[in-house]
């Protein structure tokens, strides 16, 4: 039985990161993946997505190339094409993946894993069993697709990870779920022609943001994208065929050739044999930790969507990182808690820190600065003007609490937002950086400065009386 410094179990965006700082700090690291390298986020979500995505924007800016001055023939999608070019992105960052783990001189098994014990694990290939012993172990199995057990069972009612691994879009689809993933989706499908509808049980799509936030990016997806969004009521009724799907959301009568079940993610647990190594779960199958990813069991660590924390791998990235410096080294780091997400709806969306509604909840008084996309020189000239910025800031310090962002580019600007609030600056310290013109940065500074009535670039707000000019004495 081979021994090492630390086992991780799971090889996506929290686990390899966590192999690679463990070996970066001397330790002897083993890791373990029954799928491919790279987990969910590179093979079946976050990249295979943003790809498509991608590719849907392409489509986008020819059919507005008029807009330029530039005259194209009408455009032809080759879908199939497009499912391609994703295969070979996730082909390549998988294999660059693996080399990193082999530079960084960790060891690679390929298989299903189990505990023993506290200490011993044991891997699955097939007939093959392998034993493995290590001081520290971290899980990082991550989550799957939540399929409701109410959805018949048919090729035209798929999850994400089936709705991406298709090589034909459907002409018309039913979403069920109006969450960050479904809203994805849908507004890929809907920007290369696909009729889509979005049924959502709650009374709105989007609901973790603010309701200004929710609000504009609904209106595109209605108005820009014909996206049909039926909220407060239960899809019910539902019937698959081989011709397609139908059922009902309150009064609407619902067909389309395929529904798309996008209804939430469930932990990964199964088979791990937890109980053996005295790691418990909370009431919805999470596994328990501390701020510094420890469980019950002392010398085990679980990081990333299986434990119940935020369902984004950025966030498993740096609790991975977290997990493997307090196993091997003698720190004790907490979590990170400004943790930005990112939604690549049309517009995109992206927040960080507190949200306006959360902050009113916890009874935080807070000045609002907001600036839109159509009163900044960069948007106009690249046709993006849709959208806004808005700082949430501390009435009584100036101290930035939190950001969101609709709009072109939001998902990228939202980490000069997220740095900021991090190192607690103020409105007032954004407003006095020197931002560079014309860039959509500048939106930061722009809006910093309409947290006290000061932009320039906007009309002063209401009851906000203009100085009277002194006459001069000739």
């Amino acid at each position: 039985m081979e021994k090492f410094d630390l086992i991780i179990i799971g090889a996506g965006p929290g686990g390899y990161p966590a192999a690679i700082r463990a070996a970066q700090l001397g330790a002897k690291t083993a890791i373990i993946e029954k799928e491919e390298l790279g987990g969910t986020c590179l093979n079946r979500g976050c990249i295979p997505t943003k790809t498509l995505i991608a590719g849907a924007d392409v489509l986008e800016k020819i059919k507005n190339a008029a807009e330029f001055g530039i005259k194209v023939n009408e455009p032809e999608i080759d879908y199939s094409k497009m499912a391609a070019r994703k295969d070979e992105v996730i082909t390549k960052l998988r294999g660059g993946i693996a080399q990193l783990l082999s530079a960084n001189g960790v060891q690679s098994y390929e298989g299903a894993a189990s505990f023993l014990s506290r200490n011993r694990i044991e891997v699955t290939n097939g007939k093959k069993k392998t034993k493995l012993e290590a001081d520290k172990i971290i899980i990082a199995t991550g989550s799957v697709s939540t399929m409701p057990k109410f959805l018949p069972k048919s090729k035209n009612v798929v999850d994400s990870r089936g709705f991406l691994e298709l090589d034909k879009l459907p002409k018309t689809l039913i979403v069920l779920g109006g969450g960050y993933i479904g809203c994805e989706l849908a507004c890929m499908a809907a920007k290369l022609g696909v009729e889509v509808t979005i049924v959502e049980l709650l009374e709105d799509v989007l609901v973790l943001l603010d309701k200004d936030v929710r609000s504009e990016v609904k209106r595109h997806m209605t108005k820009d994208m014909n996206i049909t969004i039926l909220t407060g009521e239960a899809l019910k009724n539902i019937k698959a065929a081989a011709a397609g799907v139908s059922g009902t959301a309150g009064k609407n009568k619902l067909k389309a050739d395929m529904l798309l079940a996008s209804v939430g993610r469930s932990p990964v647990t199964q088979g791990l044999k937890l109980e053996q190594a005295g790691i418990k779960l909370d009431d919805q199958g999470y596994i328990e930790v501390n701020d510094y990813n420890r469980t019950s069991a002392a010398n085990i660590y679980a990081i990333g969507d299986v434990n119940g924390g935020p369902q984004l791998a950025h966030a498993a990235t740096s609790q991975g990182i977290i997990a493997a410096e307090n196993a091997i080294t003698k720190t004790s780091r907490k979590n990170e808690t400004i943790v930005p997400g990112v939604i690549f709806s049309s517009p995109e969306v992206a927040l960080t820190g507190l949200t306006q509604a959360r902050a009113k909840e916890e009874g935080q008084e807070v000045i609002i600065g907001k600036y839109h996309y159509q009163a900044l020189g960069k948007a106009l000239a690249s046709n993006e003007p849709a959208g806004f910025v808005k700082w949430i800031v501390d009435a009584q310090t100036d101290q930035l609490l939190g950001a969101a962002v609709v709009g072109a580019h939001a998902t990228d600007l939202i980490a000069a937002a997220s740095v900021a609030i991090r190192n607690e600056l103020t409105a007032e310290e954004i407003g006095h950086t020197i931002h560079a013109h014309p860039t959509f940065g500048e939106i930061w500074m722009e809006a910093a400065h309409a947290v006290h009535g000061k932009a320039i670039h906007a009309a002063p707000p209401r009851g906000l009386h203009k100085p009277t000019a002194k006459k001069r004495k000739i």
